[in-house]
């Protein structure tokens, strides 16, 4: 008997339970801390800054009590994807070499290939923990917060927040809907198509029915949150919640900023 192993979904803007230091965070300061070390990365995407912000991210998904049981399954073809990529830089060549015997390996196009790649999971692996953490509802008061000097110069900020509230609330429950679309469809009995015109105009009426239902879902999903939000006050109450940092906040961007520092150091002393 062969038994399949299932496939862990990708689960997005959900907090996992319970709670934690890094659960209890306010939401302005994971975001601020998203940037600073996204900007680091883009700026700076060295070894050290590369191994820094591994260390950070490590024990924060231990203080998060983050267990593997979220972290979607990586599909097969991404990894052959990661190899091939992988195989195609390291052609380029380039400083530092190996030497085989008669052969002259250059390894720069490979190691850069390998930064980049180490870069893309840290940042999937910050948007995981931000997503994994944080409640949808918190975001929009400290976008709110977080924007509030820029109403001098009158950017709406508080539209903004509330659209990006409702964004991010939408997309599970959109996501849920398109699952259940699709796999309605798969149920559904293969007709018995000859020629391949005839597949080629079924393909497209599936995609066709697919969309038009979609748009469906979607409307019927904002007129009933519509309503809801109506019958809470309007979209003012949805930033209008208060927030703001607290003691442990400051330490958590203390240590971001400490990270920073010592990683655009090292990359221009040490390793520059």
């Amino acid at each position: 008997m062969t038994s399949t192993r299932q496939r862990r979904p990708v689960v997005l803007l959900r907090p996992t339970p319970g709670t934690s230091t890094i659960h209890e965070l306010w939401a302005g300061t994971k975001i601020l801390v998203v940037v600073a070390l996204s900007a680091l990365l883009a700026f700076y995407p060295g070894w050290a800054s590369i191994a820094l912000v591994t260390v950070l991210v490590a024990v924060a998904l231990r203080l998060a009590r983050v267990t593997w049981g979220v972290v979607p399954t990586i599909p097969k073809w991404l990894w052959l994807l990661i190899f091939l990529g992988g195989l195609t830089a390291a052609l380029a060549g380039g400083s530092p070499e190996i030497h085989l015997g008669p052969l002259d390996i250059g390894l720069h196009g490979l190691l850069n290939f390998l930064r980049l790649t180490a870069v893309s999971f840290l940042l999937i692996a910050l948007a995981g923990l931000v997503s994994w953490t944080t409640n949808v509802a918190d975001v929009a008061p400290a976008v709110a917060k977080l924007g509030r000097p820029f109403k001098v110069v009158r950017i709406p900020v508080d539209d903004w927040a509330v659209a990006l509230s409702l964004a991010l609330r939408a997309f599970p429950m959109l996501l849920d809907e398109f699952r259940m679309m699709y796999a309605a469809r798969r149920l559904r009995p293969a007709p018995v198509l000859t020629s391949r015109r005839a597949r080629r105009r079924r393909w497209a009426i599936e995609i066709v029915d697919l969309l038009a239902a979609g748009i469906t879902v979607t409307l019927r999903r904002a007129d009933e949150m519509g309503d809801a939000i109506t019958a809470r006050g309007g979209t003012g109450q949805i930033a209008a919640a208060p927030s703001g940092p607290r003691r442990a906040d400051w330490v958590a961007l203390t240590i971001t900023a400490a990270v920073c520092v010592l990683s655009i150091g090292l990359e221009l002393t040490v390793l520059g």
